[in-house]
């Protein structure tokens, strides 16, 4: 399977140890992503006796996988915010992802963080039209985009939206530096610590070496819940997959951006030990839903080569994203019925100002302080037909999968999560599930969840 830019050029470092005892912690935090050390280091800092647990090693999943965009430009999403909860909402969002990234800003060392404006930018008359209603909701807000045609990029733009001043990092180099601070102030952190079992009326977990965790909170940030947990979350969530490649530059980007419109695409610069790298990505998909997926790439490095005149690839790689039905992450309490049970998810490839900003709103609602957020992202939030729509939508994608996958995909294996037949990904040698985004490397063992259990290969 691919490797991707981050992860090939991460730090070096030991690895954090594995659970070799029964412990017990304040705060137990499943999943070693940028949300679960955001978590960990803002409890640690709240003298909390945190532990983070990571089945793999930590940030290998959708932080490693990532654009590694920290800016609060989230695409096309202030007009629709504003339409569907209102100013003071639509602004509290870009309000919060903001701080998440003056404090990525605050905390950065040098070759983790390169300051980039992120713009927005057309390619048609009806994607300049979207723009142009978008920036109308910025203005709105009294968000400082500009209008224009503010391009360095050798392809053909009619209109941009400029946010200038946002980040551009390396999330694995970041991610390790914020855990680094996380231990120093006090979070336990453990690798190759798989848990397969949660007692969460016990307040229980049992781990893959057969230890266990006693917690008094639990928060979940494995990406997706690891089980359907009360509220049946997991079953509101859609899933999609993106693909990034990479090719050695020769000149940095003053800017990150954007499309609109079709081809849908990503583009940033990054230098990396004093060379840069040309990033592009794009090509989505519903996550399973596809075998050939060695054509996405290809449409990818085709642009590469054709459009920006690049020819040394370095790296390709795909992300996979968790969607929530009204754009708004969870983050929060899973259900009033279990308060002590905390979620993390649904970032809509935007991450990683997104775990930075829902760590907050977690670590105040274990603290006991008042975050202005927590009721718009709170997993709880009902209301809103949409919501109730994806995840009927979702839940009839489960139902045709399992009898189509059943019939049509026979030698394929089985899901261990819900019995849905597996797809092979032919471009990352993964067997994908198209029902709830499950993963499985070559050899059966479990890369992304909500599946605990290997394949029966």
């Amino acid at each position: 399977m691919s490797n991707s830019l981050w992860l090939s050029t991460a730090y070096p470092r030991k690895p954090y140890p594995e659970v070799d005892e029964d412990i017990t912690c304040d705060v137990c935090i499943i999943g070693g992503g940028l949300s679960g050390i955001a978590n960990a280091y803002f409890l640690a800092k709240e003298g909390k006796d945190v532990i983070l647990l990571e089945k793999d090693t930590i940030l290998s999943g959708a932080t490693g996988n990532s654009t590694g965009k920290l800016t609060a430009q989230h695409d096309l999403v202030y007009a629709k915010l504003l339409k569907q909860f209102g100013q003071d909402n639509a602004k509290l969002y870009f309000d919060i992802n903001d701080a998440a990234v003056q404090f990525g800003k605050s905390i950065a060392k040098k070759d983790e963080l390169r300051a980039a404006d992120s713009i927005l930018y057309s390619q048609s008359k009806l994607g300049t039209d979207l723009l142009r209603y978008e920036m109308k909701a910025y203005e709105e807000l009294g968000i400082p985009g500009e209008f224009g045609k503010n391009s360095e990029l050798p392809i053909q733009i009619d209109a941009t939206i400029t946010l200038k001043n946002e980040n551009q990092i390396h999330p694995v180099r970041f991610g390790q530096h914020l855990a680094q601070l996380a231990v120093e102030a006090g979070a336990r952190i453990y690798e190759q610590s798989d848990v397969i079992l949660m007692d969460l009326k016990k307040r229980l977990l049992s781990l893959q070496s057969g230890h266990e965790v006693q917690f008094t909170e639990l928060i979940l940030c494995s990406h997706y819940p690891i089980e359907a947990l009360r509220g049946l979350q997991i079953m509101k969530l859609s899933v999609d997959r993106s693909y990034i490649v990479s090719a050695e530059g020769n000149m940095a980007l003053r800017g990150q951006y954007i499309a609109v419109d079709e081809p849908k695409r990503s583009i940033r610069t990054a230098q990396i030990d004093e060379k840069t790298f040309f990033l592009l990505s794009g090509e989505s998909h519903q996550a399973g839903m596809e075998r050939e997926t060695l054509v996405h790439y290809n449409r990818l490095y085709t642009d590469v080569k054709e459009l920006y005149n690049l020819s040394t690839m370095t790296h390709g790689w795909s992300a996979q994203d968790p969607q929530t039905p009204d754009l708004i992450p969870y983050a929060g309490i899973i259900s009033s019925s279990m308060p002590y049970v905390y979620l993390s998810t649904g970032y809509r490839k935007w991450g990683l100002s997104n775990s930075i900003a829902s760590a907050r709103i977690i670590t105040d609602l274990i603290v006991g302080k008042p975050n202005r957020a927590s009721g718009l992202y709170s997993p709880d939030r009902t209301g809103f037909g949409s919501f109730l729509l994806q995840a009927l939508k979702t839940t009839g994608l489960v139902l045709k999968e399992f009898t189509s996958g059943h019939i049509t995909r026979t030698d394929s294996p089985i899901c261990t999560h819900m019995g849905c037949r597996t797809r092979w990904n032919n471009g990352d040698e993964t067997w994908d599930c198209p029902c709830h985004g499950s993963r499985f490397r070559k050899d059966g063992s479990v890369l992304e969840g909500p599946a605990t259990k290997p394949l029966n290969l």
